[in-house]
């Protein structure tokens, strides 16, 4: 299983980014996903979720709801992550996987992101 996770950078507050995961080694269509993120010294924290075969369902965390999207492309084993509003606190280390995640499944590189000003 590879999980490779892109598109993270520095913007300003109010500012937007896109991320992306591309998944491989199982079948993409058949896993909810999710997207995670962690700051140093703080424990990973569940950011969306999206159901599987087509993604008719999405779930947010309080504090991302209303200016993050999750989404989906079965076709090209992609997940997608769209940012808008950035704040400050929202800087971490973003991460993807499946749910549910099998025991032993580890999580990819991770892409940074980072909102100064």
């Amino acid at each position: 299983v590879q999980l490779v996770e892109s598109g993270g950078g520095l913007v300003q507050p109010g500012g937007s980014l896109r991320l992306s995961c591309a998944m491989s080694g199982f079948i993409f269509s058949d896993y909810a996903l999710t997207w995670h993120r962690q700051t140093p010294g703080r424990e990973r924290e569940w950011v969306a979720r999206i159901s599987n075969n087509g993604g008719g369902n999405t779930n947010y965390a309080d504090s991302v709801r209303g200016r993050f999207t999750i989404s989906r492309d079965d076709a090209k084993n992609t997940l997608y992550l769209q940012m808008d509003s950035l704040k400050p606190e929202d800087t971490a280390l973003y991460y993807c996987n499946t749910d549910p995640r099998p025991p032993g499944r580890s999580w990819g590189q991770g892409t940074q992101v980072t909102i100064s000003s």
